[in-house]
């Protein structure tokens, strides 16, 4: 367990011998405060955590990180100057520890926390298909080992240190996704995590507003594949239908595992079979082995996700009866949900995010379907230069596979006029500034026969469409 005198020890080098209180929990929201927690206190633009210091203490932290001064009459250790122990060994609790810092402190602890774990890290990153890929990689490994995966989107500078310090000497195997904004950002959290295997799904055109071009992105998520140890400890697992990401081979040390739908890979798939909302069906090959394999992940693109969980079940000495267990588990969390509206219309919730690449991916599912096919399709954000152009592949796509077109906001019209100039009616396209306008117009148009896609950026706040229609005329 992680214990006050680990965190002094990260901090300033000192480590007393009496500091031996156990560190429950690290959080940053003072609500989630339980007993014995190492409270953060972030400032933010909009909610300082320094002004909920005390009622984390009053929750049951025993420390809290601060970088300014408060008001209260805690007592403070200002770990910016010398740590005398003789001093040290004689605190009182709750304490605050004063940082230049909090968040690089905050990273400086789950950084030693990390070293000091024999355990086996697997980072990915990639465009499309992180979170997802992370929860069936981690049911495949929990067959066999004692596996922590960041929850939910806890993928950031903020988040990874966090679930970090959640490792301990019981854990085996931790499966950290790692998001990507700017460059630089993943070998800082490669930097702290210490991967062994890193999985790398595609590179896509997100976050392009940001990152720049996709050459741009693929050189930041390559800092993955680059920080791992030489082999043969270290293991890249690359997909090879994407060409972006079978170059980042000539940028690792690490052994280079190849999964994808080509026989030149390691691993590799054919004879895919859409069974709509039942799953996938698909055959895995690897060297002179051929398994058939009846997944309940959805959609014909997942077969990448199954591929990803598959190559780290091998490189890590699974079975095949325990690769399939695993992908075959219940608890895998799917962005994408069904649900029955009162009319007895499909609803298909894939409305956390959107992508070019996923809404695609998406359009593809709903073309496996048998019925009348409505796709409601939100702004796709952060895609700088490849905005507009991006929002027309959908809108293409889009044309081939619906019955009818909502879309929602500003961009959402380039979707529109590139489904008209594809050769969908104009009668079946509607565009709409916002959400509420979407369900009004919605509003009788659904019966049992209809099939309706909600997508879009999770700024666009899609899924107040679903909540409305899955709850309409009840």
């Amino acid at each position: 367990m992680l214990t006050f005198a680990d965190i002094l020890e990260a901090l300033c080098g000192t480590r007393p011998e009496q500091a031996h209180q156990v560190i429950t929990e690290a959080v940053i929201d003072s609500r989630k405060v339980n007993p014995g927690a190492l409270f953060i206190a972030l400032p933010g633009e909009k909610v300082d955590g320094h002004d909920y210091v005390p009622e984390a203490i009053k929750h049951g932290a025993i420390l809290a990180l601060v970088q300014r001064d408060l008001p209260s009459s805690l007592p403070v250790l200002d770990l910016r100057k010398e740590c005398e122990l003789a001093y040290l060994n004689n605190l009182e609790f709750p304490l605050c520890l004063r940082v230049d810092d909090c968040v690089v402190a905050l990273q400086q602890i789950a950084r030693f926390w990390r070293s000091k774990l024999d355990i086996k890290v697997i980072g990915i990153t990639g465009s499309v298909g992180k979170s997802t890929t992370k929860e069936l990689v981690s049911e495949v490994l929990e067959q066999r080992y004692r596996t922590l995966r960041n929850p939910g989107n806890l993928n950031n500078e903020i988040g990874l240190p966090l679930t970090i310090l959640q490792l301990s000497s019981a854990h085996q195997r931790a499966v950290l996704e790692m998001g990507f904004y700017v460059p630089g950002e993943i070998a800082l959290l490669c930097d702290i995590a210490g991967p062994q295997i890193g999985i790398i799904t595609n590179i896509g055109t997100v976050h392009a507003e940001r990152a720049g071009t996709q050459e741009m992105i693929a050189r930041g998520k390559a800092e993955l594949v680059q920080a791992l140890p030489p082999a043969p400890d270290g293991i890249a697992i690359l997909n090879y239908d994407d060409t972006w990401v079978r170059e980042m081979a000539n940028l690792t040390r690490a052994r280079v595992f190849f999964y994808g739908l080509d026989s030149h890979a390691d691993l590799w798939a054919d004879g895919i079979e859409g069974l709509g909302l039942e799953g996938i069906r698909f055959r895995l090959h690897f060297r002179n082995e051929t398994i058939h394999l009846r997944v309940p992940l959805i959609g014909r693109h997942s077969v990448h996700t199954a591929l990803r969980a598959a190559a780290i079940g091998l490189v890590e000495g699974l079975t095949w009866q325990e690769i399939y267990n695993g992908l075959r588990s219940p608890h895998t969390q799917l962005r994408m949900m069904t649900v029955r509206a009162p009319s007895g219309a499909l609803i298909i919730d894939d409305t956390y995010n959107a992508s070019p690449e996923s809404t695609l991916a998406a359009l593809n599912l709903l073309d496996e379907l048998s019925g009348k096919k409505i796709a409601v399709l939100g702004d796709m954000l952060e895609l700088g230069q490849y905005e507009r152009m991006g929002h027309e592949m959908v809108g293409v796509r889009a044309a081939e596979v619906v019955d009818e077109l909502i879309t929602v906001g500003e961009r959402g019209r380039f979707i529109a006029e590139a489904a008209r100039d594809a050769g969908l009616n104009s009668s079946a396209i509607a565009s709409v500034e916002n959400c509420p306008q979407a369900i009004q117009f919605l509003e009788n148009r659904l019966d049992d026969q209809t099939i309706v896609l909600i997508k879009g950026s999770r700024g666009m706040q899609m899924d107040l469409i679903v909540t409305a229609l899955e709850y309409q005329n009840q």
